[in-house]
């Protein structure tokens, strides 16, 4: 019989679960830098995973050793590319006045003006256009400028979260068979195999997505530099860098860094004759990119998104765009691995059902 005193008692349950909760998260956002510093760590681990493999099982290192070898080479990476690359990023920025809004907008000022001119020879006028579009009402160059200066922010602020990542990364990769000892202690004895095979599975599948991943940004860098070399850009590793980076966010990436290629070519040459200089290398240089682009999705993507996660493409692109939709630009770059990780666990807890035999079977 349900009485006042029990209805009283549920609500408080209720309360104090809704409180707890609420706990939880305001504590998992307070040290969200923390959960950062663990992804990182844990995709580091992945991506070293071969290579700690091969000191543990050609080379007989033990797994300090190994575990020191590969944060060593990490260290020494990272320096490197300091030295051979940042201060040249810093230069380069310099020259295209990515750190002064003013100056950045009257460049693209400039540039709007030469291409008015230009189209106005053409008869088309270029000023109704834009202003029937209204594009001038959404640039905000701040948000551009806002974005370089907090990757340099970023980067001048690193020493502490580099020691913390390298230092969780070290202990993932030294003490990976006792977190495995552990979890199998503590997981319930009947799903003790599935949880463990699909740990397993999963690692083995994101280690081969991150690699590849690391390598398609690497390969797509360097085209577009050649490209930018190709047509005399003398801010072609900058622009090179950045649309490199863009890549990462699937689909929508290359189109954005192919669009402020053209914009930050045509911003470089202000000063240049704009219709037989500036418009004709912008054009070519959009074009590089395109192929580029071409090459990287008819080879380097369904490489990476299909062998490397064991996933059709045509699934991959609807889960990113889903994701996307979903989740923005953030669930474009994390809806691989995510699904990855869903389809193993599914495959290993309901392995006879028709459905997930389907989406599986080539896992």
């Amino acid at each position: 019989m349900i009485t006042s005193k029990t209805i009283s008692n549920g609500i408080l349950r209720a309360l104090a679960t809704i409180l707890i909760i609420g706990i939880i998260l305001y504590f998992l956002y307070e040290i969200q830098t923390v959960i950062v510093y663990l992804c990182i760590s844990l995709i580091l681990c992945l991506i070293a995973n071969p290579l700690v493999l091969f000191l543990k099982n050609k080379l007989k290192f033990s797994n300090s050793l190994a575990a020191t070898t590969t944060i060593i080479l990490f260290i020494f990476l990272i320096v490197g590319f300091i030295l051979l690359f940042v201060p040249l990023i810093i230069s380069q920025a310099n020259n295209l006045a990515l750190l002064d809004t003013a100056h950045l907008q009257t460049n693209f000022i400039e540039a709007e003006r030469h291409l008015e001119e230009y189209f106005n020879i053409q008869h088309i006028d270029l000023n109704k256009v834009i202003k029937d579009s209204k594009l001038t009402s959404v640039l905000d160059f701040s948000y551009f400028t806002g974005f370089i200066n907090s990757i340099i922010n970023f980067m001048a602020n690193m020493g502490m979260g580099l020691v913390s990542v390298f230092f969780i990364t070290f202990f993932f990769i030294k003490d990976q068979d006792i977190f495995k000892d552990q979890a199998r202690r503590i997981l319930p004895d009947s799903n003790e195999d599935k949880i463990l095979n699909s740990i397993t599975k999963i690692n083995h599948l994101l280690t081969r997505y991150f690699i590849g991943l690391l390598l398609q940004l690497i390969v797509v860098f360097i085209l577009y530099l050649i490209v930018l070399l190709i047509f005399g850009n003398k801010n072609a590793f900058v622009i090179a860098f950045l649309c490199a980076i863009l890549n990462i966010i699937p689909y929508l990436g290359p189109i954005i860094g192919t669009t402020l290629a053209g914009l930050l070519t045509m911003i470089s040459m202000i000063g240049k004759d704009f219709q037989s200089e500036i418009l004709p290398t912008t054009i070519y240089v959009i074009i590089g990119f395109l192929v580029v682009q071409a090459i990287d999705n008819n080879v380097s993507q369904p490489i990476i998104s299909s062998k490397s996660v064991n996933s059709h493409p045509l699934e991959i692109f609807l889960v990113i765009l889903i994701s996307g939709i979903t989740f923005g630009i953030v669930g474009m770059i994390i809806a691989i691995p995510v699904f990855t990780m869903i389809k193993v666990i599914l495959k290993e807890f309901f392995p006879n059902n028709k459905i997930v035999s389907v989406l599986t079977e080539r896992i």
